[in-house]
């Protein structure tokens, strides 16, 4: 369960931070309101999610599955180009966050 937590801590921050860019410095109202709600139900999830999976392992995952979450989003709706070299950084990323996941002991408590 706690594992969904995280999940649903990293599709918050991704679409906190995708309206992120659409705020203009935080002058516009509705986007500025959907990264606020955004956030706070990231944090919260987070923190349920830190009853059982160790901070060092939770926060690795969320940052880099929302690295590649975001990238992915800026491909696919920003236009926004990804070279060989970015696309081999989010693969060793993701790699690494699958690693964590499925192979390291030190995921849960």
């Amino acid at each position: 369960m706690h594992y969904l937590y995280l999940a649903g801590a990293i599709v918050a921050e991704t679409i906190g931070t995708s309206a992120l860019s659409q705020t203009a410095g935080f002058t516009r109202v509705t986007p500025t309101i959907i990264v606020g709600i955004s956030f706070a139900i990231s944090f919260y999830l987070m923190s349920l999610a830190l009853q059982v999976i160790p901070v060092g392992i939770a926060y690795a995952i969320w940052a880099g599955a929302g690295i590649v979450l975001i990238t992915i989003i800026g491909w696919a709706f920003l236009k926004q180009t990804l070279d060989a070299p970015a696309l081999l950084g989010i693969g060793l990323i993701l790699a690494g966050v699958v690693v964590l996941r499925v192979f390291s002991r030190a995921a849960v408590h």
